[in-house]
């Protein structure tokens, strides 16, 4: 998946934990247009993560909830890490993990995870 699709994904997640989630809603919080949205919507419909109906809410499916938590638990651990680890503004530590959350890959953010817990022991 694309950046930019696990953008829209983990957006989607986002508004949906404060309830219903509308097209002008994930524009206006991605800084992007309603006809940019509707093409990604379509895009995650078309991959089984969401569901639209045209001038309805979105829902994300089982799969999408599943892909958005493990593409939202990632930026979460990412963020703090920075933050709390290394030591960047909690501005910086939002803004670099959500660079980094695309670019690592599973086998890194585990051993950086692996590297932390024996760190605490």
């Amino acid at each position: 998946m694309t950046q930019s699709l696990e953008d829209y994904l983990e957006m989607v997640s986002f508004l949906a934990d404060n309830g219903e989630v509308r097209v002008t809603d994930i524009a206006s919080r991605l800084g992007v247009s309603k006809p940019s949205v509707l093409t990604a919507l379509k895009t995650l419909e078309e991959r089984g993560l969401l569901e639209h109906e045209r001038y309805r809410t979105v829902h994300l499916t089982k799969k999408g909830q599943t892909e958005a938590s493990t593409i939202r638990d990632r930026h979460s651990f990412l963020t703090a890490f920075l933050r709390d680890i290394v030591g960047v503004s909690p501005e910086t530590a939002e803004s670099d993990a959500c660079k980094m959350e695309h670019l690592l890959s599973e086998e890194t953010c585990g051993k950086i995870k692996a590297m932390l817990r024996r760190n605490a022991e």
